[in-house]
């Protein structure tokens, strides 16, 4: 009788018990990206305790008491099973958030968010990347979980509640637990930061101490508004730190790079290739002696950024020149497409022809509907090579569908022509017909820098090469043995090579991924008024240069005066490279906030 008046108590206890497994799990399970001491752990546990965890058991036990109210004028009421669905569903829903928390942050290094729901939506894009052992030993995680967080709430509560004098105990016991549950329920609303503070160079410490359901929340809660998503900045501020970054665009260049202005353009987009991989830019020696080879032959940007952390992201920016946003993927949302610009569109209107080769499946992410909208018409997936051509599960071998991009070429005769490929073999999980290094990951990167060198190579050697630029850049980086805290997993290379350009080099100045369409449509007399995130850094109109990236939990702000990087949700900055003033972190506000503003007036339009 006395455990029937104190069930919500005894509720209460298991959610926190539950969120304690969920934490220590999350930490052991991610020590391949940080090892905590075991002081560093505790301490984690302890602020996510009185930060999050206290506070979110408590408004799900709302329901519980609700339903226990609603017993109370009705004595034959069977508690339990009213609550029993309640639960089931809580616990499947606690159960996905706290295991895809500690699974996604060994590859993400972010908390589990609205963004995950886009990635959802294509679930090839995480099958391919671990064996079918490691999703089911997964899966049987969440399983277990879920049982072990249901079973005992539906065991927990009562089929009815106590009358006579154990009613008025129960009673004046569900006043006192409503007045927690009340605060803490307008605690939950009110609170913005998802992020205990903590040491700012401790990541994974800050985040373990982060409830994911807390977490989850604040990003639904956050994702219902474009315009007023991330309202940093009052207006006047944000106005006046924004006013000039990104100048109107200008048509005079102050450098010409090209023979020609209607070369033939072939880009190649490389999956995972940032700095961290190539040697000239402070990388790991050894991993891309092609790039160490091509790099003296062509245009080298020194100083190139990619926007953001995903190929989706890194696929508008380069390819639209937009912006990338920390938890907006703009590749599936079909309803931004009209308003994007492309350089595929640009090219178009000039009489080029366009096409693009991505040896896996296009319906990753909504790949090919976003290339049909930015106007590439012919569109060459794994369907486009032999069913016996080698690939591991995310499509056809780099080696083979960069022979596939010479093939095209070679066939080009009459017009302008403009064509993308994407190599996709320098990804999880490393599989790849080429064993030079020892290390898997090094040697999957290694065998996507031979592929495209080998394709380099055989074009030089084809009459197209005359009138030929070769543009090479990444998408985004990989987080080899760094965090996001590192600008290196951003900084990336961009090379121009082929016999369409003047001579070569190497150029200093700072750019964005997204700064490619006004800077190569600059190059060849075509305007690019309609690129409104996209800068001709060869202009005389570029007088600041500086680069913006961000990821689902930050922000990195770059200028001549240093780097930045801040992590939303919290005011400290995790990387100032030198210090400053918090000049650089509050444009990068300024952008963020400008950014999404645009975002929510594109959908009033």
């Amino acid at each position: 009788m006395k455990r029937d008046i104190h069930y919500l108590e005894y509720l209460y206890c298991h959610l926190l018990l539950i969120f304690l497994m969920g934490r220590v799990g999350f930490i052991l399970n991610n020590s391949s990206v940080e090892q905590l001491s075991f002081t560093d752990a505790a301490a984690a546990c302890w602020r996510g305790f009185v930060g999050h965890d206290l506070m979110v058991a408590a408004v799900l036990l709302v329901v519980p008491w609700l339903v226990g109210l609603l017993a109370m004028r009705r004595p034959r009421m069977n508690v339990r099973a009213w609550l029993a669905p309640y639960y089931v569903v809580m616990g499947l829903s606690l159960a996905a958030i706290i295991v895809g928390d500690a699974v996604m942050y060994e590859y993400w290094h972010f908390k589990l968010g609205m963004v995950v729901l886009s990635y959802a939506a294509s679930p090839e894009g995480t099958t391919n990347s671990v064996s079918i052992a490691y999703i089911l030993v997964r899966i049987a995680f969440f399983i277990a979980l879920a049982l072990w967080t249901t079973v005992p709430c539906i065991l927990l509560t009562p089929k009815r509640l106590p009358a006579g004098r154990s009613e008025r105990l129960w009673m004046r016991n569900v006043s006192i637990i409503w007045t927690f549950l009340l605060v803490s329920a307008v605690c939950f609303m009110q609170q913005g930061d998802a992020y205990s503070q903590g040491h700012p160079r401790r990541m994974l410490a800050n985040h373990a101490a982060v409830n994911p359901v807390y977490a989850f929340a604040q990003s639904v809660r956050f994702s219902l508004d474009y315009a007023k998503r991330y309202d940093l900045l009052s207006e006047p501020d944000r106005e006046d730190l924004f006013r000039g970054l990104y100048p109107e665009p200008a048509d005079d260049i102050q450098d010409t790079l090209l023979l020609s202005q209607r070369p033939d353009i072939l880009i190649v987009f490389i999956e995972s290739f940032g700095s961290r991989f190539v040697q000239e830019l402070g990388g790991l020696p050894g991993v891309a002696p092609g790039w160490s080879r091509l790099i003296p032959e062509g245009i080298f940007w020194q100083n190139f950024y990619s926007n953001s952390f995903r190929t989706d992201r890194g696929t508008v920016s380069a390819y639209s020149g937009w912006l990338s946003y920390p938890d907006v993927g703009l590749m599936r949302q079909t309803k931004f497409h009209p308003a994007l610009p492309s350089i595929a569109r640009s090219l178009e209107s000039e009489g080029y022809r366009t096409a693009y080769i991505y040896a896996g499946r296009m319906s990753n992410m909504g790949k090919r509907q976003y290339l049909e909208d930015m106007s590439f018409r012919h569109l060459f997936d794994d369907t486009a090579f032999p069913a016996e051509a080698e690939r591991n599960s995310w499509g056809i071998y780099d080696s083979i569908s960069c022979q596939k991009a010479v093939e095209l070429v070679s066939q080009w005769k009459e017009g302008h022509h403009f064509m993308a490929v994407q190599t996709i073999s320098s990804h999880e999980p490393w599989n790849v017909p080429y064993h030079r290094l020892d290390d898997k990951i090094l040697n999957a990167f290694a065998y996507t820098d031979y592929s495209v060198a080998c394709m380099v190579d055989s074009l030089r050697r084809l009459p197209q090469w005359q009138n030929l630029l070769v543009i090479m850049l990444p998408d985004h980086g990989y987080l080899y043995r760094q965090s996001y805290d590192d600008p290196g997993f951003f900084h990336a290379p961009m090379l121009w090579t082929g016999g369409a350009i003047r001579k070569p080099r190497r150029m200093d100045i700072l750019m964005n991924q997204s700064d490619l369409p006004a800077t190569l449509l600059s190059q060849m007399g075509i305007p690019h008024d309609d690129f409104p995130w996209s800068r001709n850094v060869l202009s005389r109109t570029y007088t600041y240069p500086f680069v913006y990236c961000n990821w689902p939990d930050g922000i990195l702000f770059a200028d001549s005066t240093g780097t930045s990087i801040c992590e939303l949700g919290a005011d400290n900055a995790l990387t100032e490279q030198p210090a400053d003033d918090g000049l650089r972190i509050l444009r990068a506000k300024a952008i963020l906030q400008t950014s999404y503003d645009h975002l929510g007036n594109l959908l009033a339009q």
